[in-house]
């Protein structure tokens, strides 16, 4: 089950998607078109393709925003997995309200509908193995904790929010702070009792030299083909959470998650996944 996003954090998002639609002089189309402004019409979200949904609470607002007396009803809900021609929710109310608010409501829900619906499949393709999928920080500008909320709706974990969630040390740090030891011993003196230390490795070389210093509480190992990956895997022994990143495909993700590691991250969840095709179709 998963646990929505109160409306709080959403309504910024869609009324900032609304006003950048509506510019500076309303909706000139459905303005000029629609005469009724008070008879009330019908129409309903379509899946026009299998997937996972989320996002409905963001459809929701785009119309509750244009005008209060549209009523919104949800036939699934987030991180439901639906087939093509599943009706998502019915809208009823003005014409004008709908019309204007439809496409900001099917940017959210076909963007975060894509996300779930492709972590979904990866989550599906590790479940035999040990293994849990996880996001990034690479998320759109201002969209982060929706994203992530889809992510969750997928079946998958979430990394850090923010650069205040956890240490992670990577390699411009250990650049510019002179190397592996004394970027961890920093990190330790200045870590709160609750804030996990996580450090990126390229080599079996310098995983050694952290698992040495101590104190570190995940491994990420970067860019590891597998063969390495299983290596690094048995160095740490169950002394660290490691973690597998970068490149990894649907094609590669078996291979990775074969070598036992803890966690595959992955950036494209959020920054390059297709929307889900979602259309919005008028009731007679």
């Amino acid at each position: 089950m998963i646990h929505p996003l109160p409306d709080i954090m959403l309504e910024p998002l869609v009324r900032a998607g609304l006003l950048e639609d509506l510019g500076r002089a309303g909706d000139l189309t459905t303005d000029a078109v629609i005469i009724d402004t008070n008879t009330p019409v019908r129409a309903a979200f379509v899946a026009r393709q299998d997937g996972v949904i989320a996002g409905l609470d963001m459809a929701r607002l785009s119309f509750a925003l244009m005008d209060p007396r549209i009523t919104f009803e949800p036939h699934v809900s987030d991180g439901s997995a639906v087939t093509a021609g599943t009706r998502l929710a019915t809208v009823a109310g003005p014409a004008r309200g709908i019309l204007s608010g439809e496409r900001v409501g099917l940017n959210f829900l076909s963007h975060l509908s894509g996300i779930a619906t492709a972590t979904a499949q990866l989550v599906e393709l590790v479940r035999p193995y040990h293994a849990r999928i996880t996001c990034t920080r690479k998320t759109m500008p201002g969209l982060r904790a929706i994203q992530k909320y889809a992510v969750r709706a997928g079946g998958a974990n979430n990394h850090r929010f923010g650069l205040d969630d956890a240490i992670l040390i990577k390699d411009n740090h250990l650049a510019f702070a002179g190397g592996i030891r004394p970027a961890v011993e920093r990190a330790r003196a200045n870590a709160g009792h609750l804030v996990r230390i996580e450090l990126e490795v390229d080599t079996l070389e310098q995983l050694a030299e952290g698992l040495e210093v101590g104190g570190v509480d995940v491994f990420l190992l970067d860019n590891m083909p597998p063969d390495m990956l299983r290596e690094a895997v048995q160095l740490v022994n169950g002394r660290a959470v490691t973690e597998a990143s970068g490149g990894i495909t649907p094609e590669t993700i078996i291979a990775v998650a074969q070598s036992g590691v803890d966690l595959i991250s992955l950036g494209w969840l959020t920054h390059t996944v297709r929307v889900l095709d979602i259309g919005l179709d008028y009731q007679a």
